[in-house]
């Protein structure tokens, strides 16, 4: 989780990508919990693989999200952009056992066994449109043979969204020392695909779990986009998502929406689709299927697919927007 997240600017100039808040809670704590639930097994470790710029604020904040677990959190940097392989090397510490390793820009709904006697199991969706992606070829016994970027002619449907299981680590960890010992390198980056090459063709196992659901990050559009997917997935589960102290006065909450604590509303209609964080003041205005952080004070509004960053204040007429931390429109 090191990238610089440019897609998601300007919100991540000052909170990194994965630490966005979506309905509620960060995308990499969504991320890791779901790896948990699925996983339905202790954890003993969560080691988080980030950009020395960070900060020491944004490692308590990972620490704790793996100490909630009962895990140990444990922090490494990468800190130039050379890959996913190399990414994973940066971590070698502690690469060992069984490990799932994951890419904290994504978030996933899944409810299916684990296979603990393959080597690994490569998390995959069903997409309409394969070509765009990386997917995996499977053979008749429903086993991993092949993994393939974007290809030209249909291999078949199912995109690798990011998330792996390997019963022992420590294979792939040598895999991925040859890679960079022998400087194999794609578009100037370590892929963690090679290493996954190497170990298929010693003959190790690999299958697929396939997510009900997998949802992106990446830009403004599409983590709005996740938040309102996220919101109906939590009210279908029965989920308390509107805080007890919100203010409201003459104003209207239309579910699913995320409120969170101290929040104010006043002539406002709010919903569906829209999460509130902590301390925001929300007056004469409409709010539709929208992502607004912490202590943002909206206006005068009329918002539809807006995306408003921590201590903003928005006064206007625009409706799909997306401004960072600290912006002031008035």
């Amino acid at each position: 989780m090191a990238g610089r997240g440019s897609r998601l600017r300007p919100h991540t100039l000052t909170v990194p990508k994965p630490l966005i808040p979506v309905a509620g809670k960060p995308i990499v704590h969504r991320l890791v919990e779901d790896i948990a639930g699925v996983l339905n097994q202790p954890i003993e470790e969560v080691a988080f693989i980030i950009h020395k710029s960070f900060g020491k604020q944004v490692e308590n904040e990972l620490i704790e999200i793996a100490e909630k677990l009962g895990a140990k959190g444990t922090i490494y940097y990468q800190n130039e952009a050379l890959g996913t392989g190399h990414a994973i090397m940066c971590a070698k510490d502690s690469l060992s056992g069984p490990a799932v390793i994951a890419y904290a820009d994504t978030l996933i709904r899944a409810d299916f066994d684990l296979d603990t006697s393959a080597d690994s199991v490569i998390w995959v969706k069903q997409v309409d449109k394969p070509e765009a992606f990386g997917v995996v070829n499977l053979n008749t016994n429903g086993e991993i043979i092949e993994l393939v970027e974007k290809p030209k002619e249909f291999i078949s449907d199912l995109a690798v969204i990011g998330i792996y299981y390997f019963k022992d680590v420590a294979v792939l960890k040598n895999e991925l020392q040859a890679v960079l010992d022998n400087n194999i390198i794609h578009g100037g980056e370590y892929q963690i695909n090679d290493g996954i090459k190497q170990m298929m063709a010693k003959g190790m196992k690999f299958v697929p779990g396939k997510v009900a659901e997998w949802m992106d990050c990446g830009n403004k559009d599409v983590t709005v986009e996740t938040n309102t997917r996220i919101l109906s997935f939590l009210h279908a589960d029965g989920e308390s998502l509107v805080a007890k102290n919100v203010k409201l006065e003459n104003s209207k909450i239309i579910p699913p929406c995320y409120i969170s604590d101290d929040v104010i509303l006043k002539n406002a209609t709010v919903g569906p689709n829209v999460s509130l964080g902590k301390g925001c003041h929300v007056i004469d205005s409409e709010i539709k299927n929208s992502l607004i952080q912490t202590h943002a004070h909206i206006k005068n509004a009329k918002l539809d697919n807006a995306m408003i960053g921590n201590h903003a204040s928005f006064d206007g007429n625009f409706t799909s927007i997306s401004i960072g931390d600290y912006s002031v429109l008035e």
